[in-house]
């Protein structure tokens, strides 16, 4: 009785797997660094269009990001995942404060920071909104100084003193190994808190020279970065104003904007 002939693996189709040869594996997927949603990086910059805003230091407006939606927004994506991401110097723009006392220095970031720095603040507001304190109104969304002059014209009726105070240099001063640590016990997620360290040491570049920033400090104008450091450094004044309300020392109740208590 003859040999019983078997079938061929793959099927005589001998173009898919030629005699003698292996298969060999498609090419492996690289892992990410960090498991970001690509959805939450598109989101931010859904965010960004439409508060709109001025170009930073490489001159990209909103508009000019946009045109390339397909690309950006994912090549953004791809940096921050891997770990490559670094943010672009900041731009410093000088704002004069009111009764001529002086100017306040803004940063404005690049168009593509901002759209990181949004994530990243999306990303921890649904965990720090639930703990920040309901007295604090900066930079916090559906709040704003209007709504703690409200309450302050409320409680004015109430109370036979009033003390406003403002801490000076806030954003230029503030310790940023204790904000950064402040931030690490809400978040265990790596990315944040690389990129929110690589936010505060960006270098700032104002129109007349770069690299110099107030008092000679190199990083960290008030307002350098957006949202995100923002939001930290109000998680960092929650902290202080939740120890004050729990010590005793603000029971008449205190509204606060940013680094300034009424």
């Amino acid at each position: 009785m003859g040999l019983e002939q078997r079938g061929r693996a793959d099927q005589g189709q001998t173009d898919a797997n030629p005699s003698g040869k292996e298969r060999r594996a498609g090419p492996q997927q690289k892992v990410k660094s960090f498991g970001i949603p690509k959805r939450l990086v598109f989101r931010a910059w859904e965010k960004v269009r439409a508060n709109n805003g001025a170009p930073g230091v490489d001159a990209v407006s909103i508009e000019e990001f946009g045109a390339r939606e397909r690309d950006n927004p994912y090549r953004l994506w791809n940096r921050m995942s891997s770990g490559s991401y670094f943010p672009g110097p900041v731009r410093a723009v000088e704002i004069p404060k009111g009764h001529g006392t002086g100017v306040r220095v803004l940063g404005v970031p690049n168009t593509a920071d901002r759209v990181a720095q949004t994530a990243a603040a999306m990303l921890l507001e649904e965990k720090l909104e639930p703990i920040f304190h309901p007295d604090s109104y900066g930079y916090r969304p559906g709040r704003s100084a209007h709504g703690a002059l409200a309450v302050t014209r409320r409680r004015c009726w109430k109370q036979d003193w009033v003390l406003d105070l403002d801490v000076q240099k806030f954003f230029d001063s503030v310790p940023h190994d204790l904000l950064l640590k402040a931030v690490a016990h809400h978040t265990d997620e790596r990315w944040v808190l690389l990129y929110i360290q690589r936010w505060l040491l960006a270098r700032i570049e104002r129109d007349c020279f770069a690299g110099a920033a107030n008092s000679g400090q190199q990083h960290g104008p008030a307002g350098v970065a957006d949202a995100s450091v923002q939001c930290q450094t109000e998680l960092v004044e929650h902290v202080a104003t939740a120890d004050q309300q729990r010590r005793g020392y603000a029971e008449g109740g205190s509204e606060r904007v940013g680094h300034s208590t009424l």
